[in-house]
Order: structure tokens, then C-alpha cells, then sequence
């Protein structure tokens, strides 16, 4: 083992560049097997890079510019590199040495259960390429699976009728209907992916293509199983009441040729994702897999771009090759906190189209649309299952105008609309100094806080509970980085000091009434699941004692305040956790230095979580210019995969 090596990694750990598990995995290797320094390097890179939401290591990146890999300095990446000694000239030398070593598979040698692989130029730990495996196969099985069969024109007939009646009216300035061609275009097969930014109708279209499944169904439309499922409590609780209301006004429409009020009824509410599967404490294992596979027909999905790859791959282990899956997501939101880019490298190619003739004459037969020749082209099977919505009818202001600019890196674009703060939409603060900000969380949480005052009598609890949860959910405040003055931590800990100083609130200890919590960890006890928001309020039943509040959709659920384990204040939020949540005001922070690690995704989704106002603080504005021109890149076998 390479001492001045493991010195080095010791260094940059102790230096905040690397985490421990980074040292400690290449430690790892070495103790079974080669101990080379190089091939140390690469356990320690491949596992750093894990960590930061990358499922592979690129081989050609370790011969590249350091600061496009882990952002290092120039000096940083020298030592590591003078501590090895001998680095590999180029891609294929690092091919070479990687393929002798006995603690990595070559994707077609000898199997011995190694945990690395080495698939062409990627170096994988084993469970993330073999997920990345799964998933590759397992969607393109479903995008080619499940195409109309020997009586195709009379189930294009079918779809036409129905499509022509849940869609009755041509677009605004008679351009292209793709939420009607999303529909037609998921009936094709097993597959079906909608992306398209806030406001684009997604939810809005997947509530007309479940009418389209249950009138196409016939008469087993009864026995038809539908699931609906998010990444978070939030979210799916989003997706239920939007599906909902639509199917509720598609109803007065369709009349009672579909029982469209009694069908939807039967659906259950919307699960997380770890509920649906049966997470169960203390393992990663799910109670449903490929041995025990869901009982459902159709699963609809709601920000699929929070997906990691595992669990994408136990979501398509446990779903039978019969079921349809629908795929709803913004693909250029943050990706997964966890490794993987899923959504994102489904959709690489969702602005072009790529679709092949016999799609377009498909289209065209089942919704009477025609596809502009632009989006001709050569694309893959999950290309032809893909269709990106273009028209955002929430996002029409300055926030959309913000959030357009950002998502296509034009900074100065960004900041005319900033600084033009049109009708006060959007504004953009340079603090100077923490009060500025302190000032605006006062304002934006009073109302929640004094209508906590007013506490009613037991037998209108529950109506005054909502009220709270709604006024508390109408302002937040985004945070790009969790550590230091601008971030998570120190945020927190600043507003709460100052809400209490006004008198908003009285901290008596760690519980106190108006505390906004977020739950940081799964706990089945409880029903509680990482990321989910409550309010801690009174409990009627029991004087003195404190219960935190969720809210989930129409519904209100309640937990002691004293069996939650894993929670922390939320007056703010990072932006990450904020994924699949809206807000009438969002103000997000920005800290004096991104490190090169903000990127315009983080951006863009902090934007797109406000509804009427958006408010940027940052005490540098150049972190912002920065931030729009980097994008992130995850590195990821997975688009390669489906491409061959």
C-alpha cells in the first residue's frame, strides 16, 4: 500500500475535498488484492464522484482538466498525482492497468464477483453497473414491447375517437397539440415519458391519458389497476389532487359513456415511491421486486427526475413486463440527489424529436396532428416513446422569462430580468449583510406565526390547521448549499432567532409551537419519509403536548412531536429538498462563493418552485453569472447503453 499516497488522501480529506468513505473505500480494496497506487487513484475518484451523484468514473476525464471533474485547484491535483508516481499516459493505458487488476471485472472476462467493473472506458463500483444494466434493458424491453399489435388500425381508430373528444380544441394559434400527441404516443407501448417545464400541462395531459386507458379498456375498465407514485409524501400528494380535479371537469364532458368519477375513486391515493415497493426498515431491500412483482396495470410516476438509478431499477424489477409505466418529469431540473441522472439521459433528446417515419404516420393516424419535419429523425426505441411539452401556460411572465433564460445560459438574459423586476415578480437583492434577508423572513412567515396565535376550539381544530399549513406553504426560502451563513444551518438557526425576537415565536426548548420541521430520514413507524414538511402545533386532545402536521393534499396527518427522531428545522430548505413543492413566493440565496459546484439546474428548479413572485439573494452576483454558465454533467453509462 502506498503510504505517500494514502498521506495525500488524508491531506485533501482533512481539507474538506474528499470524504472519508473515499480513503476508506480504496483501503478497502487494497486490503483484498492489488494495492497499486494507481489503481488506489481510481477507488478513491470513483467513489468521491459517487458521492456527488455520478454512477461511473470516466476513464479520459483522469487526463483532463481537474476542475472539470471534482473542482479542484491545479496544486490539489498535482500532489495527488506526484503521490502516485507513475500515472498512466492516456485512456487506454488506464485500461490496461485497470483490466490486470484482480479486484475489477472487464465486462466479458472472468467473473469472480469483483466489486468493480470496467465496462469500455467507464469504471463502475458493481451494484451501479449492474443497475445501469437493468435499467437500459428493462426500458428498452418496455419502449419496444409493447407496440399495437395485428389489429392496429381499428385500436387507432379507438384512440382517435376518444383523443378527438378529450381533446376538443386545437391550440392556441393552431400550432402542435403534444399533450395530445404525449397520450396517443404513450397507448403505442409499455413506455410512456412526458417532460416539459412548470406550467407545460403535464399532469393536465397524463389525466386525459388515463381517461384514454380506462375508455380503451372496454369492459375489463373496472378491473382496471392504476397506481400513482412521486419521489416524496409532497409530491405525490400534488399529483393525486391535480389528477383529480382534471378527471373531476373531464367528467362533466365525457359524460356517461365513461364512468369517469367512479373510476378514478377506485385509484387510492398517490404513495411515495419507498411505500409503493414496501421499503422496509434497516435494509435496502423492497418487500415487492422481480419475485414479487406490484399488482397494478398502470403506474403513473410524478417527478421522475428525483429518481436515482437503484431506485429506478427495483421500480422496474418490481413492475411486470403487462404493466404500462408513465414517466412524468421536468428533465431539466436537479437530478437525483443520489448517483444517477435517470431521467435526464432518458430524455437527452427530447427537444428534437428523433422520431422515425412509421412514428409520425402513427401520430398522425391517432390524433390527427402532424409532426413538423424538424423532429424527423433517427432516434432510438425510447425516443419514439418520448414527448417533451413546449407551451407553459402558468409560465408566461417574468418568472418563466427568468427561468427560459437560465435554462438556456444566457446570463445577461437572466439579469435584465432581474434588475427590471417587472411588476415586482422578480427581485433580485445584493446583500450586504445577513439582515436584509432576516427582514424578508420576518414578513414572508408572520402571517402563518399570527395566525398560530389565534388557536381555535377543539371542534374546529382541524379547519384552522390547514389554514396554517397553507399560509406557512405560501412563502420559503431556498438555500443552494446547506453549511455556512448562507446555507441550511446557518439560516435557520438566524431566522429563528429573529422571528423569536420579534415575538412571533417562543422557544422553550428543542419543541416549540410554529416550528416548521423537515423529516430527514424514512421512518415506517411513524409513516413519515425523507423530505416530507410539517408544522408543529398544539395538540387538542392533550394539553401542553405538541404535534407535528402534514399536509397532503385535501388531508391533514399528525405525528407527536416527540416520536420524531430524525428532524430538522425548515425555515429553509435546500433547493434540492424543495423538488416536487410551490410556493407564491420563492426567495432562494445564493452564497459569496459556489465553489464551481452551482450549476444552472439548481437555478432553474429554485426558480420554478415559485408561483407568483421569486425573490434572489446572494452578496456576490458573479456566483450567479457562474452558476448559469456551468451545467451539470453527470457521468453515466446509461445513455450508451440504451443507444446500443
Amino acid at each position: 500500500m502506498s503510504i505517500e499516497f494514502f498521506q495525500q488522501v488524508d491531506a485533501l480529506t482533512e481539507a474538506g475535498q474528499l470524504r472519508r468513505l473515499s480513503g476508506a473505500f480504496a483501503r478497502f480494496i487494497a486490503s483484498v488484492g492489488d494495492s497499486s497506487p494507481q489503481l488506489m487513484a481510481a477507488c478513491v475518484l470513483l467513489s468521491e464522484l459517487e458521492g456527488r451523484g455520478h454512477s461511473c468514473l470516466m476513464l479520459d476525464e483522469l487526463n483532463a482538466d481537474p476542475a472539470a471533474l471534482l473542482g479542484w485547484s491545479g496544486e490539489e491535483w498535482r500532489d495527488l498525482r506526484a503521490s502516485v508516481g507513475d500515472w498512466p499516459a492516456d485512456t487506454d493505458a488506464w485500461c490496461d492497468l485497470l483490466a490486470r487488476c484482480a479486484q475489477v471485472w472487464p465486462v466479458g472476462g472472468d467473473q469472480h464477483h469483483q466489486p468493480l467493473v470496467l465496462d469500455g472506458e467507464r469504471l463502475y463500483l458493481r451494484r451501479y453497473w449492474q443497475d445501469e444494466t437493468h435499467v437500459a434493458q428493462a426500458v428498452r424491453s418496455r419502449a419496444l414491447g409493447g407496440v399495437l399489435a395485428a389489429d392496429a388500425d381499428m385500436q387507432t381508430a379507438g384512440i382517435r375517437r376518444w383523443l378527438d373528444n378529450l381533446f376538443p380544441h386545437a391550440p392556441r394559434g393552431g400550432g402542435v397539440d403534444w399533450q395530445k400527441i404525449a397520450c396517443a404516443v404513450a397507448m403505442r407501448g409499455k413506455l410512456g415519458i412526458i417532460t416539459g417545464g412548470p406550467g407545460t400541462g403535464k399532469t393536465y395531459t397524463v389525466a386525459r391519458l388515463l381517461a384514454l386507458l380506462f375508455a380503451t379498456a372496454g369492459e375489463g375498465q373496472a378491473g382496471l389497476r392504476v397506481a400513482l407514485a412521486a419521489p416524496t409524501g409532497k409530491a405525490a400528494a400534488r399529483l393525486k389532487q391535480s389528477i383529480d380535479t382534471a378527471l373531476d371537469e373531464l367528467a362533466e364532458k365525457v359524460g356517461d359513456e365513461l364512468p369517469l368519477r367512479e373510476l378514478a375513486a377506485r385509484m387510492g391515493a398517490a404513495r411515495t415511491l419507498h411505500s409503493l415497493l414496501g421499503a422496509r426498515p434497516d435494509t435496502r431491500a423492497f418487500q415487492h421486486h422481480a419475485g414479487n412483482q406490484l399488482d397494478v396495470d398502470v403506474l403513473i410516476v410524478d417527478e421522475a427526475s428525483m429518481i436515482h438509478l437503484e431506485m429506478m431499477s427495483a421500480l422496474l424489477a418490481a413492475l411486470p413486463e403487462t404493466a404500462t409505466l408513465i414517466l412524468l418529469g421536468d428533465k431539466d431540473q436537479l437530478a437525483s440527489v443520489e448517483a444517477g441522472a435517470v431521467l435526464g439521459d432518458l430524455c437527452h433528446n427530447a427537444e428534437a424529436g428523433e422520431y422515425l417515419p412509421e412514428t409520425l404516420s402513427y401520430v398522425q393516424a391517432a390524433t390527427g396532428q402532424r409532426i413538423p419535419g424538424n423532429f424527423e429523425g433517427h432516434g432510438g426505441p425510447i425516443a419514439q416513446q418520448t414527448v417533451m411539452l413546449r407551451e407553459s401556460r402558468r409560465f408566461g411572465g417574468p418568472i418563466g422569462a427568468l427561468a427560459l433564460a437560465v435554462n438556456a445560459g444566457d446570463a445577461a438574459a437572466a439579469v435584465n430580468v432581474l434588475r427590471e423586476g417587472l411588476d415586482g415578480k422578480v427581485t433580485w437583492t445584493d446583500m450586504a449583510q445577513s439582515a436584509d434577508l432576516l427582514q424578508l423572513a420576518l414578513s414572508g412567515y408572520q402571517p402563518y406565526l399570527q395566525l398560530i396565535r389565534h388557536a381555535p376550539d377543539e371542534a374546529d381544530h382541524l379547519a384552522w390547521v390547514k389554514s396554517v399549513l397553507k399560509s406557512f406553504e405560501s412563502f420559503r426560502i431556498l438555500c443552494a448549499v446547506r453549511e455556512g451563513e448562507w446555507g441550511v444551518s446557518g439560516l435557520n438557526e438566524s431566522i429563528e432567532q429573529r422571528l423569536q425576537k420579534a415575538g412571533l415565536l417562543k422557544r422553550t426548548g428543542e419543541w416549540y409551537v410554529g416550528r416548521p420541521v423537515m423529516v430527514t430520514r424514512n421512518d415506517y413507524a411513524t409513516g413519515v419519509f425523507n423530505g416530507d414538511i410539517g408544522l408543529t402545533l398544539p395538540d387538542p386532545a392533550r394539553a401542553g403536548a405538541l404535534r407535528v402536521y402534514f399536509s397532503e393534499g385535501e388531508t391533514v396527518r399528525s405525528v407527536l412531536a416527540t416520536r420524531l427522531r430524525n428532524v430538522e428545522t425548515a425555515f429553509a430548505m435546500t433547493v434540492h429538498k424543495s423538488q416536487g413543492s410551490e410556493f407564491a413566493h420563492t426567495a432562494m440565496v445564493l452564497p459569496k462563493d459556489g465553489g464551481g459546484m452551482l450549476a444552472r439546474e439548481l437555478i432553474y428548479t429554485g426558480i420554478t418552485r415559485a408561483r407568483d413572485y421569486f425573490t434572489l439573494l446572494t452578496p456576490n452576483g458573479q456566483v450567479l453569472l457562474d452558476a448559469i454558465g456551468q451545467r451539470t454533467q453527470r457521468a453515466s453509462g446509461l445513455r450508451s447503453q440504451l443507444e446500443n
